[in-house]
């Protein structure tokens, strides 16, 4: 069982009750059993990021849920026994239906929102756009009219742009 916060409440080795306690200067929940000594750590969940583009366009994406005037990059968490190349590219093939390579690693950004550190790539696509089950809308932008966003995703776009676009 989790909080609202998605911190345990309780220990999913022996049941008994989770505290917070300072480890390493964070807080970090421990369970009251000391004999089982777990520790919940809450490290951040690396999750890929693609910024595609696609026929000299860069192809943003609209996930079910979001609201619609909200546009990203096609995004995904890496698999068990999945390097974050072959992540990149699988959630490109998922989303998007295309065949993609990667050009560059963009670079590493923490999202701490999301308790998420981003691994962001640029690749190029080809195929034919077919959205995946997450998706309900894309929307093409050239590269010089796109534009960064503050957080999130966004802060790649606006390394590529610096890199990319004059």
């Amino acid at each position: 069982m989790t909080t609202a916060q998605g911190a345990l409440k309780f220990c999913p080795r022996c049941g008994s009750t989770l505290v917070s306690r300072e480890i390493g200067g964070s807080e970090r929940s421990i369970c009251v059993d000391t004999a089982c000594g777990f520790v919940f750590w809450n490290n951040p969940v690396p999750v890929v990021a693609a910024l595609v583009e696609h026929e000299g366009e860069i192809v943003l994406a609209s996930n079910h849920g979001w609201p619609e005037h909200w546009f990203g990059l096609i995004t995904g968490f890496l698999e068990q026994r999945e390097s974050p190349e072959e992540a990149v590219l699988r959630e490109v093939r998922e989303e998007l239906g295309l065949g993609a390579a990667i050009e560059s690693l963009i670079g590493l950004y923490p999202f701490e929102k999301m308790n998420q550190i981003i691994i962001a790539y640029h690749v190029r696509a080809e195929g034919t756009i077919r959205l995946g089950e997450e998706l309900r809308a894309v929307k093409r932008i050239a590269p010089a009219k796109l534009r960064a966003w503050e957080f999130g995703t966004g802060l790649a776009v606006r390394d590529w742009l610096r890199a990319n676009v004059k």
